[in-house]
């Protein structure tokens, strides 16, 4: 909880002191003011945070200059073991956010060599190949109540049925996937 909404403990002052001094603005990613770039794009950013030594924190602001920092009780975004996690109340107009191609280029273009993993809920869909169960319930519907019938069985029309009876379902599930895999040179 120290360092969470604190000036001195985020760059703002270092770079804000830097540029007084007549640094250069393309310093700004020195001083970790990165984080301020999330309201280009958001009304309101929330960053729930955890340290191993404390309880799990909110912090909210609107980037209006105020900010409420609070204790995590009703873990609305899931218990965090240790670390952070950044969530972002996007503005109207920039949903090309939502997509997940652009996150991730995003990510590979401004924080490929970061030391620490960067993960992103994604949506994954295969193919799977399952029985058509409506034909079997219809057939063994069918089959009662009806006296025992004596049948020419037939192997491959029979295997040809089976080949029918088969369909491809598109199975989708929610992952955390890293995105920043490659480890830093240095």
């Amino acid at each position: 909880i120290n360092n969470l909404g604190t000036i001195a403990k985020s760059g703002t002052k270092a770079f804000m002191e830097a540029m007084a001094a007549g640094g250069d603005i393309s310093m700004i990613g020195q001083f970790g003011v990165g984080f301020y770039s999330a309201y280009l794009v958001s009304d309101k950013v929330r960053v729930v945070s955890k340290n191993n030594d404390d309880e799990q924190y909110i912090w909210e602001s609107g980037a209006g200059g105020s900010f409420t920092v609070q204790k995590d009780t009703e873990m609305v975004h899931g218990e965090i073991k240790r670390g952070t996690k950044i969530i972002c109340y996007l503005k109207e107009d920039q949903s090309e956010f939502l997509e997940e191609r652009r996150l991730k280029d995003l990510v590979k273009k401004h924080s490929e060599f970061i030391g620490f993993p960067i993960e992103l809920y994604v949506e994954k869909s295969k193919e799977k190949e399952v029985t058509d169960s409506e034909e079997e319930e219809e057939e063994k519907k069918e089959g009662e109540g009806d006296e025992p019938k004596i049948e020419e069985v037939d192997e491959e029309k029979e295997k040809e049925e089976k080949k029918k009876k088969t369909k491809k379902v598109k199975e989708v599930s929610h992952e955390w996937e890293q995105l920043n895999k490659n480890k830093p040179l240095w």
